[in-house]
């Protein structure tokens, strides 16, 4: 009876997990797909719980109460530091797979219960496990800026690393072939924490949302590898989907920076150029005020609003919903141009739009809008800046050129809203700045366009 009921809350939590991802795809399913993962967590752990192995819950229940306590701060972050927080969380599941297959083996040893096949998948469930937490933790702290965001690069740097995978590769297969070679085990765990941080040393904060994304595929597989080992097959489907899930947002991030795993993992790219940014402060550009540019969008039939990392960062999203609101209530057109990776991940414009109420059919990707760019009177660029880079298209020398980027540059008009004229990411100038039809509206995000909000509704003065 108990493992029908196991069994039957395994079905629900593995459906429940699929219908999240699916919900999960678009704002407006969003909530319910998070309330779905919920419920299909809390079923597999109900069903773990019915085994008839527990014989005392005392230990479980302290472990609820110290997680729940750790949990629930690290849960309070701002959305412009969800990456570093989700790296937090891969590193918290790399860390208990590694602990996990660490336990296993030293249980079974003595036992003489390591097959060939359980001891392959705790070998790749350590190696897996342990990577991704140092990885992890070494993305995190990028993303946060407490450690060196730049390239850290070394001559040799990528046989040294793909040699040190090697030998724990190696490690694993002899302790396949004969687990009682236990020197070999904690030497596994070793090589795959140095190889965690090696992997991310060089790689520039650009591309630490790629990167992430790619450590959760890591500790989806490590959780397939957990599931085979503890035989639990709720666990062997959630680290698939895991796994697949990450892989694939890797790809579209790859994609949309028109870049290759090869490139983001071993071309140190992101490292920030300082002779570039000095040429930026040279070149002449246009200002504007926020006046100008509030009769600038009242002569307007159509407006784009293109949002960036800045806005996330000024917590803007507000102030872009009440500029939406005016120009709307006059009859202009108004829309907002996505990027693929705007922000620092897949969706992140989308969601913080979301939270400030702007209708989901104002949201629009990146490969809708670039045909009606042409005939846009004004696009306003807050925050962004290697998504409108026009140099992607032409210059190659750029380190971005060929990634697919929103052509506002077409636009009759453009205010680029920037506090300075430091480079983005890519740490490289961007020419929209000092086009011909290009206006500066230099400020915090936040404040220039509440400015900009209150020139339209009459309230510094512009008439109607």
């Amino acid at each position: 009876m108990i493992e029908n009921l196991t069994a039957a809350a395994y079905l629900a939590a593995g459906a429940l997990f699929i219908f999240s991802l699916r919900w999960m795809s678009h704002p407006k399913t969003a909530r319910r797909g998070v309330v779905a993962g919920v419920a299909g967590m809390t079923a597999a752990v109900g069903g773990t719980l019915l085994h008839p192995e527990i014989v005392g819950f005392e230990w479980i229940a302290i472990a609820v109460v110290i997680g729940t306590a750790i949990g629930v701060p690290l849960s309070r972050v701002a959305l412009t530091a969800v990456p570093q927080r989700t790296a937090i969380s891969h590193a918290f599941g790399g860390l208990a797979a590694g602990l996990v297959g660490t336990a296993k083996y030293i249980l079974w040893l003595p036992e003489g219960e390591l097959t060939g096949f359980r001891m392959g998948a705790i070998s790749l469930e350590v190696l897996l496990g342990f990577l991704t937490f140092t990885g992890s933790l070494m993305a995190a702290g990028k993303l946060q800026e407490v450690i060196p965001t730049r390239p850290i690069t070394y001559r040799g740097q990528n046989v040294i690393n793909l040699g040190l995978l090697g030998v724990a590769l190696l490690c694993g297969i002899g302790l396949v072939l004969d687990p009682t070679q236990w020197f070999l085990f904690p030497l596994l765990i070793g090589l795959s924490l140095a190889f965690g941080v090696l992997l991310i040393i060089p790689i520039g904060g650009a591309d630490m949302p790629t990167v992430i994304s790619l450590l959760n595929s890591y500790a989806g597989l490590a959780a397939v590898a957990m599931g085979y080992v503890l035989e639990n097959k709720v666990l062997i489907i959630a680290g698939a989907l895991d796994g697949a899930s990450g892989l694939i947002l890797s790809i579209i991030m790859c994609r949309a920076m028109n870049r290759s795993f090869s490139n983001v993992l071993f071309g140190a790219f992101g490292q920030v150029q300082g002779g570039p940014a000095d040429a930026v402060e040279r070149k002449p550009v246009k200002s504007a005020t926020a006046q100008d540019v509030a009769e600038l969008l009242e002569l307007a039939r159509e407006v784009v609003i293109v949002p960036g990392y800045g806005l996330a960062v000024a917590q803007a999203q507000h102030r872009a919903f009440e500029l939406y609101e005016q120009l709307t209530k006059r009859g202009i057109r108004c829309r907002f141009a996505i990027h693929p990776v705007a922000g620092r991940m897949p969706g992140h414009m989308n969601v913080l739009l979301a939270e400030a109420n702007v209708p989901y059919d104002a949201l629009v990707e990146m490969d809708d809008i670039n045909p009606d760019l042409g005939q846009v009177d004004v696009a306003i660029v807050v925050g962004a800046n290697d998504v409108v880079n026009p140099a992607a298209r032409h210059d190659k020398s750029s380190p971005i050129y060929g990634m697919p980027i929103i052509d506002v540059d077409k636009c009759k008009t453009v205010i680029a809203n920037k506090r300075t004229m430091n480079p983005g990411f890519a740490g490289i100038d961007n020419e929209l700045y000092t086009a011909d039809n290009t206006l500066m509206l230099f400020g915090d995000a936040k404040a220039a366009l509440g400015d900009v909000v209150k020139a339209l509704s009459g309230e510094s003065g512009l008439g109607h």
